[in-house]
């Protein structure tokens, strides 16, 4: 065997492997790595993209938080207002029906003093009659007994 014939064969082999590599080995392996780049890279937007959209989704929900809270607090704010207006209604109330009690409270009080005063002229009258018949002894005229008693009444 000769050294340079081994060394020329070993030399077209190495060449025709080199070949064969760039032609049917290589391409797919860099396909697969522009691939595999392409993925990572995408991969990296997309969670660039997710943490913007996290951003922005954490302060959507802190500016319904507010809101909600505003709301809240003015709804208690209404509510406590509304209390307070129902309050001063019930009050308002309670004076105009205290008021009109007490009126029909007075007007029964003024009703049974009159009654009294009837009652106590009628009774004084009539004590006044028979303390006059006791003194008299004698009879008196009904018209005239009538007349005395209607002035009575009048005086007293």
């Amino acid at each position: 065997m000769n050294i340079n014939f081994t060394l020329f064969a070993q030399a077209v082999v190495f060449a025709l492997f080199i070949w064969f590599t760039a032609k049917f080995i290589w391409p797919p392996i860099l396909r697969a790595m522009d691939d595999r780049r392409k993925k990572i890279a995408d991969g990296l937007a997309a969670a660039e993209q997710g943490s913007k959209s996290l951003d922005q989704a954490q302060l959507r929900i802190a500016q319904l938080d507010a809101e909600a809270r505003a709301r809240a607090q003015a709804m208690v704010a209404e509510t406590e207002r509304h209390g307070q207006q129902i309050v001063e209604e019930a009050r308002a109330q309670a004076k105009v029906e205290a008021d009109r009690l007490i009126a029909n409270a007075r007007a029964e009080a003024e009703q049974a003093m009159q009654r009294a005063k009837e009652t106590l002229r009628d009774q004084v009258a009539a004590l006044a009659v028979a303390g006059a018949e006791q003194i008299l002894r004698k009879e008196v005229n009904a018209q005239v007994h009538a007349d005395l008693l209607a002035q009575l009444k009048g005086k007293l």
